[in-house]
């Protein structure tokens, strides 16, 4: 029997296999989020552009401030957005967070280190110049790279693309999967359920999980366990799609069809992983070799469908979307926990933190159970053939990385 591929040796074959797409649009920066920057974004300005107020309080000449107390006349009121007129010798302006400051001015003093007399300000303390004053440039340089091609458009960055004033940036196109799932047995929330029925539970898993990644999903349901039909839906889904995504019908059993299919129509470069679980994972390619569509195929367990998307699926589709950082951040940590009964693939175990940052396990471990999931923070990753005693470092790939 042939030895299974391991789950590095699986991902570099998907990875090497991924070609980025290459056609750009511009969208508004309003409209970009989650989107892949296509070209670096460099900063057109100075932010600030000019040296402006760190604090409410009162712009002065330190050298006023030497022989204290100091009483200087407040001569002009300076708000965030208006533009105050020279300061002279022996006087001051009141100035607010966020406002330029007056030319003549080095400093501001915040106004609870001032008390306020009529017309005039007393200081009783001497500052240094340019204390609480952002310098021209503080945050960003003109000529500065803020963000670099490849980078998924997070909230954080969409705002720093904003205050340079950049109102669009360029991204790459969204990429297409087809998504279909396979068995009789399933059926949608709303339906009744008959005797051998489940609830297809993993049509929201997944289109969620592709939603999160910003693709454009075109859902054609459920399959039966049939291969001509099984064939006719591929065949309908590798027309315009980047990508077939199929869950369920990978496995060995008589009603499994997908493999078969994927044949008929395509070629099959991989299948069956030594990953616990998810091991009938199949990864090909559909219709013409010039210009094939790829084709991914999860199994129907939930838990399984769920750790393959995040190991395999999601950096495939991400290298696809031309995401340039694809590994998953992964943390050394305590486990509270004993797993003595190890199994020769690479496991993945749902787990989450204790309040003293080990890890726990979090709950039972088969593939079918999905409160675990929901419990989880989060996967540990259990080399093969090993075993975990409490106290054992293990690595940890906390979901808010993966999902």
């Amino acid at each position: 029997m042939k030895p299974l591929l391991s789950v590095d040796a699986a991902l570099s074959a998907l990875l090497n296999t991924a070609q980025p797409v290459s056609a750009t649009e511009n969208v508004s920066t309003l409209a970009a989020n989650h989107r892949v920057l296509a070209h670096d974004l460099v900063s057109p300005m100075n932010v600030p552009q000019q040296p402006t107020s760190a604090m409410d309080g009162y712009a002065v000449r330190a050298a006023d401030l030497q022989r204290l107390p100091a009483r200087l006349r407040v001569t002009q009121r300076i708000a965030a957005g208006q533009v105050g007129s020279a300061l002279a010798a022996g006087c001051c302006a009141r100035i607010f967070t966020g406002a330029p400051i007056p030319p003549g001015a080095d400093t501001v003093v915040m106004q609870e280190a001032v008390q306020p007399d009529a017309e005039h300000a007393i200081f009783s303390a001497t500052v240094s110049a340019g204390h609480h004053v952002r310098p021209v440039g503080e945050d960003i340089h003109v000529g500065q790279t803020l963000l670099q091609a490849g980078q998924r458009l997070s909230p954080q960055a969409l705002a720093l693309a904003a205050s340079v004033g950049l109102a669009q940036l360029q991204v790459y196109r969204r990429i297409r999967v087809g998504l279909f799932f396979t068995g009789d047995e399933l059926v949608m929330p709303g339906q009744d359920l008959q005797a051998g029925n489940i609830y297809n539970s993993n049509r929201f898993a997944l289109r969620a999980l592709l939603e999160r990644l910003d693709c454009q999903i075109n859902d054609y349901g459920q399959v039966p366990d049939d291969l001509e039909a099984t064939v006719d839906t591929l065949q309908q889904a590798m027309q315009g799609n980047d990508v077939v995504l199929t869950c369920g019908g990978v496995s060995v059993g008589e009603e499994d069809h997908v493999k078969n299919a994927v044949q008929r129509v395509g070629q099959l470069h991989l299948w069956q992983i030594a990953v616990k679980p998810g091991k009938p994972l199949a990864f090909g390619t559909l219709g013409m070799a010039t210009k094939p569509c790829f084709f991914l195929g999860l199994p129907g367990n939930p838990v399984s469908a769920w750790v393959t998307f995040l190991l395999f699926a999601r950096p495939f589709l991400q290298k696809l979307q031309g995401v340039q950082t694809l590994a998953p951040v992964r943390y050394r940590l305590a486990a509270h926990f004993d797993w003595l009964k190890p199994d020769q693939r690479q496991e993945y175990l749902r787990a989450h933190l204790d309040e003293t940052g080990r890890v726990v396990l979090s709950g039972k471990q088969g593939s079918a159970v999905m409160t675990s999931v929901v419990r989880a923070q989060g996967l540990v990753e259990v080399p093969p053939a090993t075993v975990i005693r409490s106290g054992d470092a293990v690595y940890f790939l906390p979901f808010s990385e993966l999902v």
